[in-house]
């Protein structure tokens, strides 16, 4: 029985055996006769009226009584499968009302920019007002854009509101001095934590849910991607109109400086969510050719940067101080954070139930490097704490190496047992998924007590 199977259902017993195969205490004779029971329920199934796709999904569950294997099998990738089966020939669900919301909220973003102006405060003042609440004047329409499109309840619009309203009141009354480095590590941190927050409403509360986080991480890139795009053709925007007005005898630069890149940047970051969001399926194929170009050439990057600094530190009596350097070291934090990015964004565009192929294994060498060069960027970063005592920005750049250390470390070894096929892949997204919560805590610490420990300064 349920020898004369569609294509479709042939690809998902085949899907299955791969997934029961990984284990080492399976073997082929095993897998062969659970084939037999998955192929003979299949054949029942259909005979009773079932579609073959149907009947597979319904077989690989009442399969999961006898075998621990096709049980976990049916638990993990239920959710996909029904969406296979079930809502592969639906059209998509409409995005009524998201192009009006969106650009709404963008014109909201960007009065909001301007709205200082009525009191004296142009954006391009050397004061700290917009160092302060640049991220507070923007980001919280990007959070309503999710909270109504997603129809949140009460409960998940408060726990995204209470964080906002804490950062502005922490903005507002911490007395930082003139160009304090305290308030440039505050505003870093506040902006990135408080997109992790928006997180909660893109997931609309689902905060325990790894797939979820997930997905929130896929929206992160995309956004950079489209926003990297807007920015670009805003760039020739901009060129175009001092042009224009150049030619007729006009300076521009003033409009330039004082609206149209204010309110620009506030509408491009609202208007690169929506976009995300109506052009999913385009972006799909974007994501895995980017993760693709880019995986090797920052590991090139990476081991360049590994024999370099063996070089330098051998080479010379310097080779220390040379290597301990503020401003590299400050280069190789942001390149190790857009490591962990490409990691995340690669992860994100994968099929997990496709098999391991070259470019996990290149993912691999690629955490391996970036775990040297943080060892080598914590002891020159520890270097520099003793000889020159702490400050905020070591601090700051210190806690957040040691995160990066943990977070590389178990991707690591998980990235090889997937390799070696003895794990699935959805162990290693819940590692990665499962330190967001971490940053946004490091984020809060740095936000919180770094500006009244040092000081203010």
């Amino acid at each position: 029985m349920g020898d004369d199977l569609d294509a479709a259902t042939e690809q998902q017993i085949s899907t299955w055996r791969t997934y029961v195969s990984r284990r080492e205490a399976i073997d082929g004779r095993d897998v062969d006769e659970l084939e037999d029971h998955l192929r003979d329920e299949i054949g029942r199934l259909a005979a009773s009226g079932l579609d073959a796709d149907e009947a597979f999904l319904v077989a690989v569950k009442r399969l999961g009584g006898l075998d621990d294997l096709s049980r976990e099998f049916a638990r993990e990738h239920s959710e996909r499968l029904w969406k296979q089966l079930m809502l592969a020939d639906e059209p998509a669900a409409p995005r009524a009302g998201g192009l009006a919301l969106a650009v709404g909220l963008a014109i909201g973003a960007a009065i909001a920019v301007k709205l200082p102006a009525l009191f004296g405060i142009d954006f391009a003042d050397p004061g700290d007002f917009y160092p302060r609440f640049l991220a507070l004047l923007i980001l919280p329409f990007v959070a309503a854009y999710f909270l109504v499109r997603r129809r949140a309840s009460a409960a998940t619009v408060l726990v995204v509101a209470a964080p906002f309203v804490l950062a502005a009141v922490l903005m507002a009354v911490y007395p930082f001095q003139p160009d304090a480095a305290t308030l440039v590590l505050a505003s870093a941190h506040c902006a990135v934590g408080l997109w992790l927050v928006i997180g909660i409403g893109y997931v609309d509360g689902r905060v325990r849910s790894s797939r979820a986080r997930m997905d929130f991480l896929r929206f992160t890139g995309e956004w950079v991607v489209y926003l990297a795009l807007i920015a670009l053709g805003g760039g020739v925007l901009i060129a175009l109109t001092m042009g224009v007005f150049a030619a007729i005898g006009m300076d521009a630069a003033l409009f330039v400086q004082e609206w149209m890149v204010p309110c620009g940047v506030a509408g491009a970051v609202v208007v690169a969510a929506w976009l995300v969001e109506a052009k999913q399926s385009v972006i799909e194929n974007i994501a895995p050719v980017l993760t693709k170009l880019f995986t090797p050439l920052f590991t090139l990057l990476l081991l360049a940067f590994i024999v370099a600094g063996v070089v330098q530190g051998f080479s010379t009596a310097s080779g220390v101080e040379v290597f301990g350097q503020r401003d590299l070291l400050i280069l190789f934090d942001v390149v190790l954070v857009v490591v962990v990015g490409l990691l995340l964004y690669a992860q994100s565009a994968r099929d997990p139930l496709a098999p391991p192929s070259w470019f996990d294994r290149m993912q691999l060498v690629l955490v391996a490097a970036a775990i040297v060069v943080d060892l080598m960027v914590l002891v020159a970063m520890i270097g520099r704490i003793a000889e020159w005592g702490a400050s905020p920005n070591k601090l700051a750049s210190l806690g957040l190496n040691v995160i990066l250390l943990a977070n590389l470390a178990g991707a690591a070894w998980l990235q090889l047992r997937f390799a070696m096929r003895r794990a699935p892949l959805e162990r290693l997204e819940r590692w990665q998924t499962g330190f967001l919560p971490v940053y946004l805590a490091w984020a809060a610490v740095v936000v919180v007590v770094f500006p009244p420990a040092f000081g203010y300064v």
